[in-house]
């Protein structure tokens, strides 16, 4: 079996959908437009269990199967990044500041795809749930749908998802099991020191020598701490302080990310930060704060959904476009938070020769869309089959 006849019918259609979504993009939770666009489609097909304003913007629709059985999720993340769009096509963001980067307009798309063949033939039994979340750039839309609850409202019992992948071969996928995203966490240390004049530096606390050399030991964490097998990164990436040239400034102020999938590296992390701070600022005479903001946990993905998603995909583009060990990426996704709540699997789908993710010039490959909708569809149908 190849892209659902059906679905290629109307290929038309559903980039016409998606060039209107990546005209229109909107941040965070505030994706009100988005949504109502989705509703409005939604309805178009003939679903009427809709529930909206879930995490601010976000949407959940019923679609009822044939006969009795369990609730299959399909989620889909619509927000936008705050960049400039570069990439000159005629359907270009309309929103000066914001830009489709990373393809959720493509992945809403692929969902309503789906939506619009299921709502149609319901060759299955039981019910799916189209999840349409905002937020997932963040702070985390996926985190506050299931703190809302729609997961147990609902009862889903499992949970799926996709996501576009430039550089890979177009309509291939990608996936592995176990965890295939990081956790991500964010640092920051406020350094207090005494300034001065920069020709008298024997009347201040520096805080720039200090800040320098707990960048310097935040290095060994990783190099030092931690078994060189496995995955973790730890870096800095803003350092802050001083304005003149002959001024030794009060503050500094270092911020950074950490990168990890075992829940004992992380707090290990944690813990060494805490200790370079604390003990760099002791070296040098000045006081420093700590703080950890703790992110998205660790994407794992459940092994028999991803061995049984897998086999849909190959009905859908073949065995050798369907790669299951995929190397695990130190990136983070908020659809962590639903498959910390239900089993289910995260896949990539490969976009083809295209700028990177989070690239002024990235622009969605509307060639997939009918590839990824025919995996949703095909997923509820194999997975919830009438008796």
């Amino acid at each position: 079996m190849a892209v659902i006849n059906r679905i290629a019918g109307f290929a038309d259609e559903m980039t016409g959908w998606r060039r209107h979504l990546h005209a229109h993009p909107e941040l965070g939770f505030d994706c009100h437009q988005t949504a109502a666009y989705v509703v409005e489609r939604l309805r178009e097909f003939g679903i009427t269990e809709i529930e909206t304003g879930i995490a601010t913007s976000g949407v959940v629709a019923m679609i009822d199967g044939r006969g009795d059985g369990p609730v299959i999720g399909l989620r889909a993340d619509m927000d936008a990044l705050p960049i400039d769009e570069a990439t000159g096509a005629i359907w270009a963001s309309e929103n000066p500041g914001v830009m489709h980067a990373c393809g959720h307009d493509g992945h809403t798309t692929m969902l309503l795809g789906a939506a619009k063949y299921l709502a149609e033939t319901r060759n299955f039994s039981g019910r799916v749930a189209l999840i349409f979340q905002p937020a997932e750039e963040g702070p985390g839309g996926g985190r506050v749908m299931v703190e809302q609850g729609i997961l147990d409202r609902h009862d889903i019992s499992q949970v799926y998802a996709l996501h576009t992948l430039p550089g890979a071969e177009a309509g291939g996928f990608q996936t592995c099991p176990g965890p295939i995203m990081a956790a991500v966490d964010t640092f920051h240390i406020d350094i207090q020191g005494r300034g001065g004049h920069g020709a008298f530096p024997h009347d201040t606390r520096d805080p720039v020598v200090a800040a320098v050399g707990m960048v310097q030991a935040i290095q060994t964490i990783v190099s030092r701490n931690h078994y060189a097998l496995d995955d973790l990164v730890v870096s800095v990436t803003q350092i802050h302080t001083g304005t003149v040239d002959n001024v030794i400034p009060d503050t500094a102020y270092i911020n950074g990310t950490i990168r990890t999938f075992d829940p004992d590296v992380q707090q290990m992390v944690w813990t060494r930060l805490r200790e370079i701070a604390d003990g760099q600022a002791a070296a040098f005479g000045v006081s420093a704060e700590l703080r950890i903001e703790e992110g998205y946990p660790a994407t794992v993905n459940d092994a028999g959904r991803v061995a049984f998603a897998a086999e849909v995909a190959r009905e859908v583009v073949g065995e050798g476009q369907v790669v299951t060990d995929r190397t695990r990426e130190m990136g983070a996704e908020d659809f962590s938070y639903m498959l910390n709540e239900r089993p289910g699997a995260y896949l990539f789908l490969g976009q083809g020769d295209a700028p990177a993710l989070h690239h002024p010039g990235f622009d969605f490959n509307d060639a997939v869309a009918p590839v990824g909708a025919s995996f949703f569809a095909r997923l509820v149908e194999r997975a919830q089959p009438v008796a």
